[in-house]
């Protein structure tokens, strides 16, 4: 990596933006921050340097709700289910098809959040938790091991089992930490670590930023009514979508 201190104030600032983003909507930080670092740097380089920060952000995020207990015990067989498909499906994340599957993953989400946009609703009935829920866990491990994104399905998913905004909240944080270890298990057992060089310290330094914007992040949110915040989680999966769908092309 570059010593110029330019670059690593641009870097401090996309983590700050990233993690504003993150504790506002409740994700976006891994995607926002790997879009705007590849501008400075290798790839390999960015996803090191974004590993603690997206980590222990998706940790805070998770253990910050109310529900944790009640919330793991409703969704242990969908993270079963995410974890089976990341680590079984991470070598996709290289191979010569990611691009597309980038692009279909964007355009289902901004699908997803167009319709949000206009109030159409979607529900999970509880009976169907249980079959379904698995089924999801494993669908969105496949795509995340194909795009290294993991909020389809589970995003649409979890929203649509009603919960709570702070639980909702919590939940995601408890689907993107899973989704985390995951992925780095399982791009590590592919060897896709091997030729990076971002040492450690560096990835604790981005921690600081991207903290600070997640604080920032959340304190909007806790001011906004629950219909600007549906309104802005839904916007938030729009442009992610759109994100997506420019990036595969």
């Amino acid at each position: 990596m570059t010593n110029d201190a330019t670059i690593w104030v641009a870097a401090g600032g996309i983590f700050l933006l990233a993690g504003a983003v993150k504790g506002v909507v409740g994700m976006g930080l891994p995607t926002v921050a790997m879009g705007l670092l590849a501008t400075l740097m290798l790839p390999a380089q960015a996803a090191a340097l974004l590993l603690i920060p997206s980590f222990v952000t998706n940790v805070w995020q998770l253990l910050s709700g109310p529900a944790f207990g009640l919330l793991l015990k409703r969704l242990w067989t969908m993270m079963v289910g995410v974890v089976l498909g990341t680590v079984g499906g991470a070598g996709m994340l290289t191979g010569a098809h990611s691009g597309r599957a980038l692009i279909a993953l964007g355009v289902a989400l901004a699908l997803y959040a167009a319709l949000g946009l206009l109030s159409v609703r979607f529900s999970v009935r509880p009976a169907h938790e249980r079959w379904l829920s698995p089924l999801i866990g494993a669908t969105t491990g496949l795509i995340t091991g194909a795009t290294g994104v993991f909020v389809i399905p589970a995003v649409p998913y979890l929203q649509a089992l009603n919960l709570e905004r702070k639980d909702l909240i919590q939940a995601l944080g408890l689907s993107f930490t899973v989704s985390t270890i995951a992925l780095a298990v399982g791009l590590y057992g592919h060897g896709a670590f091997a030729a990076s060089a971002a040492p450690l310290g560096l990835s604790l330094l981005a921690l600081i930023p991207a903290l600070a914007g997640m604080i920032a992040g959340q304190h909007v949110r806790e001011r906004m009514s629950v219909e600007t915040f549906r309104r802005v989680f839904f916007a938030g999966l729009l442009l992610l979508g759109v994100y997506l769908v420019l990036e595969g092309l």
